[in-house]
């Protein structure tokens, strides 16, 4: 008998019924044949539709797609809807189409969608552009199903052509297009949602996710790596069922290691949601929206389905795609593969002097100023700001670790140009520096630290792999080095490998202060300007709420 045509007798969740009883499932050819009730004695478990994530980019697991899956799928995850903006901002339309031939071959549905803002800003650079007619072309391609997440909100909202011209290239097409809105409410809030964006993953309070919701919009509640939004978010399962979905957007690999959507429905039962409530939203509703082929355990669908401990826990025990067993208690059935690297970084090296805070032309020795500082939360993308009285020393403003002031800098990596610096809060390293290739959205360098001199020992090492993580200490040790050939976002290695060396580096920033739960995440999303309120890019300090730099410090 073929692997796929099977037989198994367990108590069965139907989502689109809403009921759970024991039933015989009977799989052929890789489809659901039959659901069958039955009496007699069943198996240990419960069969559960396979898991989506709904919103994911892969490239912040650093795994690429072929590795992600093998790990998504041993928590029971069958399919992603996948946004490729990351590597599209390195290596544009050739780094979209390494994503697609990655995943060629696997049971794993990568649903991606063509980026729609590469690069996010103008006010950056980025590695490429996609333009509208780009746009078009990318979604004319039968493996990409949306126009991933709009994060021009201020050109939706105004009419932007190029903007309008992207969204109406996908609806054209009969394709969704996913919304990025962190913050916005009122009036701007339904322009933008009138435009035809269905979703939006970046709600951080309740109260906005409720207004969003109140414009018929499909509430992504997400708990990535950074991003933690899960605790405020969680009562929309009550008051919105059936708008809500579960995604987690960035994950690193040390995190998809422990879990995935498996950990969510986990999460929101013991908040006290009924479990066929969170299952559908980790199932139904994203496999409907996106119109994705993935099987919902009813006869005719594709056998994708996971036999879970219980639906407290949702411990997976397997997991089938297509009839297939891809997972078993843990470990994956899916043999691992080599990857390519394609990648663009420009060599360089900095000296300590291109990590200086500057003070305002004119300062005297002794003057006092003020330095406008970004101000980092942990578990969350967006930042405050710190207006902090500093003085000015030798024409320059001195990180203080002792008042967790520290200097931030991005440095290009696509070409030859002055290192952006200004001054960051949040970190709480007492010495050294942590640096960074993966760098939200265009993916610069950008380094924080306590010193000039570890900060550019941990900027040179990160050139000098061509991309990957960094810590150093600023004692003459060597830095620690997490390379990422693949687009300086991606490793090459088995996941196990990238987590225990990922494990190591946050241990080591750790060591050198940092109270951070994901520094690397935290620190990736610092150069994030299209997230409130202020971050820095390659080209200075950025007032994200207002869409116009701002100098660091002020006389």
């Amino acid at each position: 008998m073929p692997v796929t045509d099977f037989e198994r007798e367990h108590m069965v969740a139907d989502v689109v019924a809403g009921t759970v009883r024991p039933a015989r499932v009977v799989v052929r050819d890789g489809r659901i044949a039959a659901i069958e009730p039955t009496t007699g004695a069943i198996r240990p478990g419960v069969l559960v539709p396979g898991f989506v994530d709904a919103h994911v980019h892969v490239e912040s697991s650093m795994l690429p797609p072929w590795e992600f899956a093998r790990v998504a799928m041993r928590h029971g995850t069958v399919a992603t809807v996948s946004d490729p903006h990351e590597i599209a901002n390195v290596l544009g339309e050739p780094g979209i189409r390494f994503m697609l031939e990655d995943i060629e071959g696997s049971p794993f549905t990568c649903w991606f969608g063509c980026p729609s803002c590469v690069p996010a800003t103008p006010f950056e650079t980025a590695g490429a552009r996609l333009d509208a007619a780009d746009c078009a072309r990318i979604l004319d391609d039968p493996r990409i199903h949306g126009l991933s997440e709009m994060m021009n909100w201020p050109g939706a909202i105004a009419g932007d052509a190029e903007v309008l011209a992207k969204i109406a290239a996908a609806h054209a097409r009969g394709k969704p297009v996913d919304g990025h809105a962190p913050g916005l409410r009122g009036a701007d809030a339904a322009a933008y949602f009138a435009r035809g964006i269905t979703t939006d993953h970046e709600c951080f309070t309740l109260e906005e996710a409720l207004e969003k919701a109140g414009l018929g919009v499909h509430i992504l509640i997400r708990e990535g790596s950074a991003a933690r939004n899960f605790e405020a978010l969680w009562p929309m399962l009550r008051t919105h069922p059936g708008q809500c979905m579960f995604c987690t957007d960035d994950a690193h690999p040390d995190d998809l290691l422990a879990g995935h959507i498996d950990r969510l429905l986990a999460r929101a039962v013991g908040k006290g949601i009924d479990p066929m409530v969170a299952l559908r939203a980790a199932t139904l509703h994203p496999v409907r929206h996106y119109r994705m082929p993935c099987g919902l355990l009813q006869v005719g669908d594709r056998a994708d389905m996971v036999l879970v401990d219980d639906l407290e826990s949702f411990r997976p025990r397997m997991t089938w795609i297509a009839g297939v067993p891809v997972a078993e208690d843990g470990r994956t059935l899916v043999r691992p593969r080599t990857s390519g690297t394609p990648n663009a970084f420009v060599g360089r090296t900095c000296a300590p002097e291109d990590f200086m805070v500057r003070a305002p032309a004119g300062s005297s020795d002794g003057a006092r100023v003020v330095v406008h500082a970004i101000h980092a939360t942990d578990g969350q993308l967006v930042t405050g700001r710190a207006d902090v009285p500093a003085v000015v020393r030798g024409g320059t403003i001195d990180a203080d670790p002792a008042q967790d002031l520290l200097a931030i800098a991005v440095v290009n990596r696509y070409a030859p140009a002055p290192v952006a610096v200004a001054m960051v809060r949040g970190f709480g390293l007492r010495e050294g520096a942590i640096a960074s290739s993966v760098a939200h959205d265009c993916h610069n360098v950008v380094v924080v630290g306590a010193s000039a001199a570890a900060m550019a020992e941990a900027v040179n090492a990160v050139f000098a792999a061509c991309g990957g993580l960094s810590a150093a200490g600023g004692d003459g040790s060597p830095a620690d080095v997490l390379p990422l050939p693949i687009a300086g976002l991606m490793s090459d290695r088995p996941a196990e490998s990238v987590a225990a060396a990922y494990g190591r580096l946050t241990a080591r920033a750790r060591s050198l202060g940092s109270p951070l739960r994901a520094p690397y995440m935290t620190l990736g999303f610092m150069a994030l300007l299209v997230i409130p309120a202020l971050k820095l890019g390659d080209r200075g300090l950025f007032d994200s709420a207002r869409f116009a730099f701002v100098p660091p410090v002020s006389a």
